[in-house]
């Protein structure tokens, strides 16, 4: 009993500390006014990375052994446990999949920071495209949020290219 009683106050330690990433991964990002794409899919990596490192260590032999030893005592921990474990692997395979989505994205990003007017604007029916499918196909990007964040990006991107371009001329 003393020590699954210890192992509960572990248990707890690491829920609290999940659930402080999982607050935190959900609250509203801070950027700069000017900010491009390039910015989103740099986000979703940073966020896939801590997830998946998340993910790893939930799945390592040393948690496992403990929620073992909690399953045979009938730990009431549990349930929060399982919880935090299906939350963590859902943001895990949300970030997963918005990378996955964005970075069909990646190929016009270059273009978009680099190119002239004349080019940026040769570039958008197939970027546009290309948006339109991400928010028609995928499971999680497909949000207002989301797709009001990474339009915002695309055209502060936009900006910024015609503002170099009127400075260089």
């Amino acid at each position: 009993t003393e020590v699954t009683e210890k192992l509960e106050e572990v248990v707890m330690i690491w829920t609290k500390q999940i659930r402080q990433v999982l607050v935190e991964s959900e609250q509203i990002r801070r950027e700069a006014d000017d900010v491009g794409p390039s910015a989103e899919l740099e986000h979703w990596k940073s966020r896939m990375s801590s997830f998946n490192s998340l993910l790893d260590e939930i799945k390592s032999s040393r948690v496992k052994k403990i929620i073992s030893i909690l399953q045979a005592a009938r730990s009431k921990t549990l349930k929060q446990w399982k919880e935090l474990d299906g939350s963590i692997t859902i943001a895990a395979n949300e970030a997963k999949d918005n990378v996955r989505y964005l970075y069909t994205l990646d190929r016009f990003f270059g273009p978009l920071a680099s190119a002239s007017p004349v080019t940026v604007m040769e570039h958008i029916p197939s970027l546009m495209n290309t948006v339109c499918i991400i928010y028609c196909t995928s499971p999680y990007y497909n949000t207002s949020e989301h797709m009001t964040s990474l339009f915002l990006k695309i055209t502060n991107q936009m900006i910024n290219t015609c503002k170099n371009y009127l400075c260089e001329g």
